[in-house]
């Protein structure tokens, strides 16, 4: 190639044999916000908003393509506070403040912990397997997924370690693996079915607890599992209640199939069946839980009081979720169970 003397020369000498940065350009047309597809064609797992190959194979056969089946306003915000607000049950518990306890205030808060990591083990697994069923298109949902069960994932940690750290050990395990949170959440078949049933209603119970968590707490390092936990699991509710808030909006033709899920969980909430409440029924939850309020296993008459105010203040947020969703109808038109009324509005 002869000497170029200038750039515009030396571009032109460029094209001639065949240098193309055209694919520049297509920066412009390929930056964007939200996604706007409501079908997804990707079956290639091509990143959403990267630019098509014409050779890839058809590798990816996703079950959720379409849009409204799985979305949600806002969630890459949701996703930033994820990832901002990531700890370690390793350096950011204070493990040292835990020191001998009473044999039985031990006993209850190694079955509670057993409990939690159970339920926590669930929560992350149930929704892991959805994430590789999603159109790469959808990528924020995924990514909330993913950083859900991240949080699951140290939450079994840090409940596991608790339980070990004292000398007490891991205790029994509920009898309904597979229903332990929400309500037969290992059979959804659809996401949004999984979300109704595990965000909305077993996570929220969880969060509750969470909440309340330094009622039953005896030293610092619990108190801090608790306090830490109880943000990591609103961000999981929200998943739920954006994501229905935008069923309501754009798929209301699938509102009855909704309240449909929300029976079962509620029947579920409100009797305990299969450990997701363990403040309503659950025999060996619900025994440690009001050994641990009440200060010890002769006290356990104030501690099922305090359960008590705890299953009201569970219903309570249940409510206010279902109203933020936009099935607060549910309330109003009678179709609640009636066994919540009871306990929000006791005689």
């Amino acid at each position: 190639m002869a000497t170029v003397t200038n750039r515009a020369d030396y571009w032109e000498k460029a094209r001639e044999s065949g240098f193309d940065l055209s694919w520049l350009e297509q920066l412009k047309e390929n930056i964007q916000g939200e996604t706007t597809n409501e079908f997804s064609e990707n079956n290639t797992g091509r990143v959403e908003g990267s630019i098509p190959r014409g050779n890839v194979p058809q590798f990816g056969a996703y079950t959720f393509r379409t849009k409204k089946d799985i979305w949600a306003h806002n969630l890459t915000k949701l996703y930033q506070e994820f990832v901002t607000r990531q700890w370690s049950s390793a350096t950011d518990i204070p493990w040292e403040t835990i020191e001998p306890l009473p044999d039985d205030i031990e006993a209850a808060e190694c079955q509670l912990a057993t409990f939690f990591a159970q339920v926590e083990f669930v929560a992350s697994d149930v929704p892991g397997r959805f994430i590789s069923t999603m159109s790469p298109d959808y990528h924020e949902v995924r990514l909330v997924l993913l950083a859900q069960v991240m949080d699951e994932s140290r939450h079994l940690d840090v409940f596991r370690k608790r339980a070990l750290a004292n000398g007490g050990g891991l205790m029994r395990m509920i009898d309904t693996v597979s229903d332990v949170v929400g309500g037969s959440t290992d059979n959804a078949r659809e996401f949004t079915e999984l979300s109704s049933r595990l965000h909305i209603t077993g996570e929220g119970n969880v969060l509750t607890l969470f909440r309340l968590g330094e009622l039953m707490a005896y030293n610092e390092a619990e108190k801090a599992i608790y306090r830490r936990c109880a943000q990591d699991e609103a961000r999981h509710v929200a998943i739920g209640v954006l994501h229905l808030r935008y069923m309501n909006e754009c798929n209301p033709e699938r509102r009855e199939e909704i309240h449909s899920y929300l029976d079962e969980g509620e029947s579920r909430q409100s009797s305990g069946a299969g450990g997701e409440n363990p403040a309503a029924r659950n025999v060996l939850t619900s025994e440690a839980l009001a050994v641990l309020l009440g200060g010890g296993k002769d006290k356990t008459d104030e501690g099922q009081k305090i359960l008590m105010a705890i299953r009201q203040r569970q219903t309570k947020e249940y409510f206010q979720r279902l109203k933020s969703a936009g099935f607060d109808d549910r309330i109003t038109n009678g179709r609640v169970n009636p066994a919540l009324l009871e306990v929000y509005n006791p005689n």
